[in-house]
């Protein structure tokens, strides 16, 4: 595929709640489309970091022929958690681009997820269980349209909250990152930790989508052992079309780093990533 030239669009509004307006950065290649469409959500462990984090990669995938968007959404804050609005939020953003597909040139049958750590668990959870209560988004223009897509790129991505409430309380004390966004911890509510877990909705299912699972060799904030590891294995179980990357040396965080040096963790996966789109998207 050759490399377009892209159009860069800032601020695009693409849900209101109440006072709250939740936007996002549209990447669109020049041409007249229609394209396939890929939404990257960000993470920041549900509580901080911003859409910057894709700065380098979604122009990169624009260049190849994708439209991008890349929304931001509710984010935890101290007695304030976010869950599940963070969820409803992403498949907002699904049923915005799927809804306005002719005004921003997008095939609508064709739209993937991308999402990395938290942003892996917003992704995942929108694919999997986004269309059932209370996830399924109840507010906004597009509130009909459906939340479904073609497939998902979680990057060391959060998929059993319990499991992460473990890790955290073992070698992260004091940086929990599932309580403040649930609201509750793991000894308190057990039930909202498993109703959480994009893993507790990895079941056999006819139109599910694909999966491309990736992960740092040694990172340890999202534990690949506890995290995409089972994951992945959960998905292969459940007969999903699934492949895994495991990035050899790349700890947590690094999604934002440059493609242009041949040596960073982005430049390995750009590739490979783009293969799984041109396959499954």
């Amino acid at each position: 595929m050759a490399t377009l030239e892209i159009d860069i669009r800032h601020k695009v509004e693409y849900l209101r709640r109440g006072d709250v307006s939740l936007g996002g950065t549209l990447y669109t290649p020049r041409g007249e489309g229609p394209f396939p469409a890929v939404i990257a959500v960000h993470g920041g462990g549900w509580r901080f970091a911003t859409t910057e984090v894709f700065n380098n990669f979604a122009p990169w995938l624009a260049s190849q022929g994708y439209v991008v968007f890349t929304p931001t959404y509710t984010q935890t804050k101290a007695g304030a958690p976010s869950y599940p609005v963070a969820i409803q939020d992403i498949g907002a953003a699904v049923q915005f681009v799927r809804g306005k597909a002719a005004e921003l040139k997008v095939i609508p049958e064709r739209i993937a997820l991308m999402g990395e750590s938290a942003g892996g668990h917003l992704t995942s959870m929108v694919a999997l269980a986004g269309e059932q209560a209370p996830f399924r988004p109840d507010i906004g223009e597009h509130r009909a349209v459906s939340t479904q897509v073609k497939a998902v790129a979680p990057i060391y991505g959060i998929y059993d909250l319990a499991a992460q409430w473990r890790w955290d309380q073992w070698a992260r004390a004091g940086e929990h990152i599932t309580t403040p966004f649930l609201g509750k911890s793991l000894l308190e509510d057990r039930r909202i930790y498993f109703d959480a877990s994009p893993i507790s909705y990895v079941v056999t299912r006819p139109d599910a989508p694909a999966f491309y699972v990736v992960w740092g060799e040694l990172d340890d904030v999202c534990d690949p052992a506890t995290q995409s590891i089972p994951f992945f294995e959960a998905l292969k179980q459940a007969k999903y079309f699934v492949r895994s990357m495991q990035v050899e040396g790349a700890p947590h965080y690094w999604m934002a780093d440059p493609l242009d040096d041949p040596g960073s963790y982005p430049a390995f996966l750009a590739p490979r990533m783009l293969r799984f789109l041109r396959l499954k998207l």
